[in-house]
Formats: structure tokens, sequence, C-alpha cells
């Protein structure tokens, strides 16, 4: 499912128009970032979680050279799946 089909099902199972669906997601996304994006963690209680993951700087390889390469820390989102949501994909 993509963002366009996300908005076609809320807006369908809903009974809303697909512009109030869009604005929903769009708002739902933009929050999600921002919260993120300030370090906060995102918790959607029987569905995932998403937090934010520090990783140090290392030693790394250039994959076309081998040359070595030195790769600055950075700051990545995580996904973790809730446990109901594993729960229901297995359960099939």
């Amino acid at each position: 499912m993509n963002k366009a089909e996300l908005i076609e099902s809320l807006s369908q199972e809903c009974d809303i128009t697909r512009t109030a669906a869009k604005a929903a997601v769009r708002v739902f996304s933009d929050s999600m970032a921002k919260a993120l994006a300030k370090g906060e963690r995102v918790e959607l209680r029987g569905l995932c979680s998403f937090y934010v993951k520090d990783y140090k700087a290392y030693s790394g390889r250039n994959p076309k050279t081998g040359e070595k390469a030195k790769v600055k820390p950075k700051k990545l989102p995580y996904f973790k799946c809730g446990q109901p949501l594993k729960d229901r994909m297995n359960s099939k």
C-alpha cells in the first residue's frame, strides 16, 4: 500500500472526501516526522513504534574501490513491530 492507496482507503472507510483524507495523512506523517526530529518516540499501540537510533562514527570501506573511509556519526529512524501485529502476520 502506498500513500495514495492509504488516502483512498481512509476516504472510503471514514466516508470523507479525498481532500480531507489527504490532509489527515499529511498531518499524521508530518507530526511523526517532527516528533522523531526532536528525538521523541512515536508509539502506535498494537501496531508499531518508531524511535531514533544514534550511530557512532566508524571506519568503513568504499565498496567500489575498497579504500578506507570514515563514516560520520548519524541518527536514523528505527521501526519496531508491535506484538499484536506480529501475531496477526503469523496467524494465517
